[in-house]
């Protein structure tokens, strides 16, 4: 990834920021933070380029993660029900669920898609949820947009900072990674043997 900053520049870093948004796993934080460090003098010049700007970077990354998180929200939003129709038995997944999410989004949709864009693995995937609960569009893109400058603007910020050591600052958010993603495996694990009880008394 960093290789691909370094050839192509914002353009890498905007589709990057897209890959990202889109529920592929593309550590952020590597790609802000070094994205940040080549916007010092020292750090762009140790690899022959041309210093980045931290408010084009800022942009960039705040651009592509919207666009990325619309494409998310559209297959969510367009593909909810059919995907049901077809698969929804092996996928544990009924139209109850979809009414249940659209329910709990008109409650809380707008809170947990602004948080939800600065917490590791979360951000990443809160897109298609909040396409399922058909959430406003115009409202998603705001929050969306508003949760993702917050976040780039912080990695980019300690990109900066950090300067030659900014892949310590990007380790260390890596690691937060890992007891959200321990939460949402435990969390998920129990949903399914519920839903699977919740099948096999429907059978009965």
């Amino acid at each position: 990834m960093n290789s691909l900053i370094q050839h192509y520049g914002y353009l890498a870093l905007f589709f990057l920021s897209i890959l990202e948004s889109a529920c592929i796993p593309i550590p952020s934080e590597a790609t802000f933070g070094f994205a940040g460090a080549l916007s010092t003098a020292a750090v762009a010049h140790s690899l022959h380029m041309a210093p980045f700007n931290l408010v084009i970077v800022i942009v960039v990354g705040v651009a592509g993660s919207l666009v990325g998180s619309i494409v998310a929200y559209e297959v969510g939003r367009s593909a909810g029900r059919t995907i049901v129709d077809k698969y929804g038995r092996r996928i544990l997944l009924t139209h109850k669920d979809l009414d249940t999410a659209e329910a709990w989004f008109a409650r809380f949709g707008a809170p947990s898609v602004l948080v939800g864009r600065m917490i590791p693995v979360v951000r990443t995937v809160i897109s298609l949820p909040a396409g399922l609960g058909r959430m406003n569009r115009g409202l998603f893109a705001l929050l969306t947009t508003l949760g993702c400058a917050g976040w780039v603007t912080l990695l980019a910020i300690l990109g900066r900072v950090a300067g030659d050591n900014w892949h310590h600052v990007a380790g260390t958010f890596h690691t937060i990674q890992w007891p959200v993603l321990i939460l949402i495996v435990i969390a998920v694990t129990f949903g399914v043997r519920r839903r699977l009880r919740t099948l096999a008394a429907e059978q009965n």
